[in-house]
């Protein structure tokens, strides 16, 4: 799994086909307010009960239409801890 800071506001002349890629089986996710941290979660820990409640607040939230990358409603250091043990439980080593 991939932890990064998400970069502010980006280039305006930024396309698409410059985004940065996602890697097949990934699903990518913004945890925390404000810039928060870009993650990509694997398609398998969606699943996962811990998971799942995260993307049903995110839904509350947010609404089920959140334009670009999932942003889910917790400070990076709860969901990191929430996708970690995840990871155990789905038996995933991190990357």
């Amino acid at each position: 799994m991939v932890w990064k800071r998400k970069s502010g506001g980006g280039s305006p002349g930024r396309g698409a086909d410059e985004e940065e890629k996602v890697p097949r089986g990934h699903v990518p996710m913004v945890a925390g307010g404000g810039d928060g941290e870009r993650v990509l979660v694997p398609v398998r820990l969606l699943s996962d009960p811990s998971v799942a409640e995260l993307l049903d607040m995110a839904a509350q939230r947010y609404g089920y239409c959140q334009p670009g990358v999932l942003r889910v409603p917790c400070d990076a250091g709860h969901f990191r801890r929430v996708v970690d043990g995840a990871m155990q439980r789905c038996g995933i080593s991190p990357a």
